[in-house]
């Protein structure tokens, strides 16, 4: 199924105040790069002082989107506006935004304060202001004592934070972020990430964050765009995205779901797998045909005598906070995740309540 045009796509409503503003509006932006499309029409508005992340597979235009919005690249047709007022036209350096890379583009030949200096030198701010600001903006970032540091003797992250600091310490009302945390090790990337949300609320500024890690955008965000193909799929905040997708596409990428099809028998009442589960969906015409998503998490293990439906267990992986069971059920392959194991080759019964199905329109029909 083709995705639908951005302008259907559904904005958050009542998640907002009727007084927040928008900061960042994109209207119908297209961008081909040598005749292929990479932005289809994209339209998205951006709320002050919101956490955004773009989140997509690879290639689908969501590093684009951002250089759009940071001035980098000129859409071929479509609008960028900044509190209202069009600057698609406006190079990078007049906008009200910064942007952090995953390749933190520090200059090695300066220390640490000259670093996050650099920006204000070039406005020829004097002295006795540029201090005290570089040095708030490293205290910040966790970065107090470093100043005279060179850039080779920090860590990756300490890196990443001086790039931060740099951008900030210019006070933008937007600050981009493209995949800054892609060359840090596990641990230093979680870290990182509580990190950059706690920087955020503290600094009060817009974020705008690009990841392909859906772990990452759940973490972070208020809101999560996700992206495939330069169209919108889906915007929502991080619970709305994973427990209610609103395609097959989406209950896929952003995490692990069983997607199967079903009948919608009548508002609340679904069929599938040759079992009549009550569900919390309505909306949907009688016997419709209709995908069901389950998570493999809220699926629970009972003894096959009382399971709704039952499986033959035909691999086991532990996962250190659970098993990871592959369950056939009926010639289609379950995953379900639970804390207690069963066995290859043992037949189990499995029971889902109603808030755990989400029923999708089925795609194709």
């Amino acid at each position: 199924m083709e995705p639908e045009p951005p302008a259907q796509i559904p904005q958050r409503g009542m998640q907002y105040k009727m007084n927040d503003s928008l900061i960042v509006s994109l209207k119908n932006i297209v961008v081909d790069f040598d005749g292929e499309k990479v932005l289809n029409g994209l339209s998205l508005d951006i709320h002050d002082k919101e956490f955004v992340t773009f989140l997509g597979p690879s290639g689908c235009g969501k590093t684009t989107t951002l250089r759009v919005i940071a001035g980098f690249i000129t859409p071929q047709s479509g609008n960028v506006l900044f509190d209202g007022k069009d600057i698609t036209g406006l190079p990078p350096y007049k906008r009200q935004v910064n942007t952090v890379f995953q390749k933190y583009a520090l200059f090695p030949h300066l220390n640490v304060f000259e670093n996050v200096a650099f920006g204000l030198r070039l406005k020829k701010m004097p002295e006795e202001q540029l201090r005290p600001k570089v040095l708030e903006m490293l205290e910040i970032v966790g970065l107090k004592g470093f100043e005279r540091r060179s850039i080779h003797q920090l860590s990756g992250g300490q890196q990443q934070r001086v790039a931060i600091a740099r951008s900030l310490v210019n006070q933008p009302r937007v600050l981009l972020l493209d995949e800054p945390l892609g060359a840090l090790d596990l641990k230093l990337r979680k870290e990182m990430q509580l990190e950059l949300k706690r920087l955020q609320r503290e600094m009060n500024i817009t974020f705008v964050y690009v990841t392909h890690d859906q772990e990452e955008a759940l973490t972070m965000s208020d809101t999560v765009v996700v992206m495939n193909k330069g169209n919108i799929q889906q915007i929502g905040s991080p619970q709305d995205i994973y427990n209610e997708p609103q395609n097959a596409f989406i209950a896929n990428f952003i995490g692990d779901s069983n997607i199967v099809e079903g009948i919608m028998l009548k508002d609340f009442l679904v069929s599938f797998c040759g079992h009549d589960f009550s569900c919390v969906d309505r909306g949907f015409g009688v016997n419709e045909p209709v995908q069901v998503v389950v998570r493999p998490e809220d699926v629970a293990i009972v003894p096959p005598s009382t399971g709704m439906l039952t499986g033959l267990v035909k691999e086991v992986i532990f996962k250190g906070v659970h098993f990871e069971m592959h369950v056939d059920v009926e010639g289609k392959e379950w995953l379900i995740h639970s804390t207690q194991a069963s066995q290859p080759g043992e037949i189990i019964g499995m029971n889902i309540g109603p808030d755990e199905i989400h029923i999708m329109s089925r795609e194709g029909v």
